[in-house]
């Protein structure tokens, strides 16, 4: 009974991990009747379900009462989905991507971040993603909530879409333990942050900005300071 219960409940943490296709698809009708906010209401949804199956997946141990379904692979899918391609469409149906070049442009980041998510060497052993990691959900976030010209738009989807081949490494802010409270505290207020701008509407207001840039300058800058712990360093050179 126990085996099956176990197998039970690991298949409702895959289902729920499944459910970041239904905001996919939430947020797609929302980008095509112009409804921005919803759209990032529900990849917001999408991204919170990311952040938490995880853990979940190794309270059910899934891996090993579900050997055949890797869900791995259906992140992945997901991923892909809900932090590239929606995103994509919203931007050009917001019109911060327009015309020919705005096409051009959508398309670098569906093929780059295609090149990201199935390449292998996308993660280092220090948990850092090499190149950036296709976060355009976020990066596109941004741009609706500051509303720049079309021109630095492009310059942004430019330059994100070039660093996804430049071997640099994007450290993930939970993995970083000396500045772990900070970053919680940080990532909770950019959190609260959002959710008033997508509930009063793109783009945001100066006081929402402010926090904004200024998480984002926080981020930026773990990956610029990030240096591999000293027992992960040393581990490596024991295995050369």
């Amino acid at each position: 009974m126990d085996g099956s219960v176990g197998r039970l409940g690991a298949a409702a943490v895959h289902l729920f991990t499944a459910l970041g296709t239904v905001c996919a698809l939430l947020a797609m009708r929302a980008a095509i009747e112009l409804r921005f906010e919803d759209v990032f209401i529900w990849l917001g949804v999408a991204l919170f379900i990311d952040g938490v199956d995880g853990t979940f997946a190794r309270m059910a141990d899934v891996a090993r009462r579900l050997p055949r379904f890797s869900g791995e692979r259906l992140d992945l899918v997901i991923d892909y989905v809900t932090y590239v391609f929606v995103p994509a469409f919203a931007l050009l149906q917001a019109g911060h991507l327009a015309g020919l070049i705005g096409y051009v442009l959508a398309a670098g980041i569906l093929l780059s971040s295609l090149y990201h998510f199935s390449d292998m060497g996308s993660k280092s052993d220090d948990y850092c993603f090499v190149g950036f990691p296709a976060i355009w959900n976020i990066v596109a976030f941004y741009i609706f909530a500051f509303a720049p010209p079309v021109w630095v738009t492009a310059a942004v989807v430019v330059l994100c879409t070039v660093l996804t081949f430049v071997p640099w490494r994007w450290v993930h802010p939970a993995r970083v333990e000396k500045l772990r409270i900070l970053t919680l505290a940080l990532t909770a207020l950019w959190g609260l942050a959002s959710l008033w701008v997508v509930l009063k509407g793109f783009p945001a207001n100066t006081l929402a900005k402010l926090v904004l840039a200024a998480v984002g300058c926080y981020g930026v800058a773990l990956s610029l300071v990030w240096r591999e712990p000293p027992e992960r360093r040393d581990k490596k050179s024991i295995d050369i």
